[in-house]
């Protein structure tokens, strides 16, 4: 009786070591998220490409040394990566599950309750990025159409045998070897709604961007639906521009 009730102890010390373990891990994220500065890099970063830290401080309108602080920060809670090339380093976002929390972030402070009128801006509200995939009116509506036709499974969890075979036929690449979460289904923090991410998101940007019925802002996350792009998905998405 004592030896087991003594290995019960021990087993329930353990997972409060676990649970403190994980609130203090958490605890410590949220703090490095925490501060306008730092959301602003990261905000700058949600674009997926790598950048210096004379241009996040350019960015974040704040000096290099604040700068320098603030991406110490962000590297020690493994929010951001960085990459030395010669004489330069850039930061990235650490993944794109550190895209996806932020995008639902935004999500969660632009609840209705306390802000009734959208305050994001009308072109970026149609079509923008989010990390490696798109994001706004267009992919909301993107996965809508892929959802009613089969192409994604009801949870969003990943594509139907139907929706690979879709892909396929129109010569969207997937990485088979990937080992990001295959979910498809990413908050919108602007519409609210779902969009489709992952790697069928990713992979559906490029050959969005391959076809040119898009392109990209160069340091930015806006995007411009060319006028082939607007014939383009609303003949295979459906997708209505009256808006």
């Amino acid at each position: 009786m004592g030896l087991t009730d003594g290995m019960n102890l021990s087993t329930f010390t353990k997972a409060d070591d676990d649970a403190w373990q994980l609130e203090k891990s958490l605890s410590a994220v949220a703090s490095a998220i925490a501060d306008p500065s730092r959301v602003s890099i990261l905000c700058a970063l949600m674009d997926g490409r790598a950048w210096t830290a004379t241009e996040l401080s350019s960015s974040a309108n704040i000096a290099a040394s604040t700068a320098s602080a603030h991406l110490s920060k962000l590297l020690q809670n493994e929010l951001i990566t960085c990459l030395s090339q010669g004489r330069y380093r850039y930061y990235r976002l650490a993944g794109s599950h550190i895209a996806h929390l932020l995008e639902t972030l935004m999500g969660v402070s632009m609840k209705p309750s306390r802000l009734p009128v959208t305050r994001t801006p009308a072109h970026l509200r149609v079509a923008r990025t989010c990390y490696d995939h798109l994001a706004g009116k267009v992919a909301v509506r993107i996965y809508d159409f892929m959802l009613e036709e089969g192409w994604i499974e009801p949870d969003g969890s990943k594509l139907t045998p139907a929706g690979k075979l879709h892909f396929q036929n129109m010569g969207v690449i997937t990485n088979p070897h990937t080992r990001r979460k295959s979910r498809c289904a990413c908050l919108d923090w602007s519409e609210r709604r779902f969009h489709v991410g992952g790697d069928a998101g990713a992979a559906l940007l490029i050959f969005f961007e391959q076809k040119e019925w898009l392109s990209r802002v160069p340091g930015y996350r806006e995007v411009i639906i060319t006028e082939a792009g607007k014939k383009a998905f609303s003949h295979v998405f459906r997708v209505d521009f009256d808006w």
